[in-house]
C-alpha cells in the first residue's frame, strides 16, 4: 500500500505544479476538458476491445489524469476534492454491498445474495430507497443509442421485468422484423423508422439473453469491416485500378480473400 501512496502524492503533486504554472493546464476547465474525456474514455476501450495490456495501461492513466484534473478544480471552486471524491465512492460502495458489509438492515426488500444476478438486483433497489425516482433515472441520456438501449434493459431486469427465457425473446425479435416488413411494403418512412428501433431494440434484448456484449459484437464488426475493406484497397491500388472502376464481383474476389487470409 505504501507505493500506491507515494506514487498517487506523486501524481497529485504534479497536478498542482500543472495547474499554477503551465499555460494550457491553467487555461482547462471542467467544460473544456468534457469531450478529452470522453474521447480519452473510448481510446481505453478500443485498448480493451484490442486485449493490448500495455495501452490498457497508458490509456487507464490518461483516464486518471483527468479525474484527478477535475478534483483539483472542484477543489478550486470550493466544491470538492480528491479526497471527498474517494471518501464519497467509498461510502457509496459500503452501504450498496450490504451482503459484504453487514448493513442489509438498514434496507428493505432485499434479497438474499448467492450470485451476481443478486447483487445486481440488490443495487437497483438501494438506488431506488436512496430517493431514485426511476430505475431508469440513473441512465444518461448522453449516451450513445445502442450503449442506452443495453443499460435501459439492465437496470429493467435488475427489477424483475424481463423474459423469462431466450426462446421468449427470440419470438419478439422475429415479431418485430414482420412488423417491420409490413411498414415496408406500405413505404411508411416514420411507421418504418418506429419498427426498425423496436427490431435493434429486441436483438440487443437477444444479446443479452446470449450473454453477449451488443456493443462490443457491433465494433468488432466493424473493425473486422475496415480490416477487409482496406485489405480490398490495398489489392484494388496494387493492380492499378481504383474501387470506382472495378465490377462488384472483381471486388468480391479481393473480398474474398481477405476473409479467408484472416482465417489462416
Amino acid at each position: 500500500m505504501e507505493a500506491e501512496k507515494i506514487a498517487f502524492e506523486r501524481l497529485l503533486k504534479i497536478m498542482d505544479e500543472l495547474r499554477e504554472q503551465c499555460p494550457w493546464d491553467m487555461k482547462q476547465t471542467m467544460e473544456s476538458l468534457r469531450h478529452l474525456t470522453i474521447e480519452e474514455t473510448y481510446e481505453l476501450s478500443d485498448a480493451i476491445l484490442n486485449g493490448d495490456l500495455q495501452e490498457i495501461k497508458k490509456e487507464l492513466g490518461d483516464v486518471l489524469l483527468h479525474i484527478v484534473f477535475y478534483a483539483r478544480i472542484g477543489k478550486e471552486q470550493t466544491a470538492f476534492d480528491i479526497t471527498t471524491i474517494i471518501n464519497g465512492l467509498c461510502d457509496k460502495l459500503i452501504r450498496r454491498h450490504p451482503h459484504i458489509y453487514g448493513n442489509k438492515n438498514d434496507f428493505k426488500h432485499l434479497s438474499e445474495v448467492s450470485n451476481d444476478e443478486d447483487v445486481k438486483r440488490n443495487w437497483e433497489q438501494i438506488k431506488l430507497q436512496e430517493g431514485n425516482g426511476s430505475v431508469l433515472g440513473g441512465v444518461p441520456n448522453s449516451l450513445p443509442a445502442l450503449l442506452k438501449a443495453t443499460r435501459i434493459q439492465d437496470k429493467a431486469k435488475g427489477v424483475g421485468f424481463d423474459w423469462d427465457n431466450q426462446e421468449q425473446v427470440w419470438e419478439k425479435v422475429l415479431e418485430e422484423m414482420a412488423e417491420l416488413q409490413v411498414e415496408i411494403k406500405a413505404n411508411d418512412k416514420e411507421k418504418m423508422e418506429a419498427e426498425f428501433g423496436d427490431v435493434l431494440f429486441s436483438l440487443i434484448n437477444y444479446a443479452r439473453f446470449l450473454d453477449i456484449n451488443p456493443e462490443d459484437a457491433l465494433e468488432k464488426t466493424n473493425k473486422k469491416f475496415i480490416s477487409r475493406f482496406q485489405y480490398l484497397e490495398n489489392k484494388a491500388k496494387a493492380t492499378g485500378k481504383k474501387l470506382s472502376e472495378m465490377s462488384l464481383e472483381e471486388m468480391d474476389v479481393f473480398w474474398e480473400e481477405a476473409k479467408n487470409k484472416k482465417n489462416e
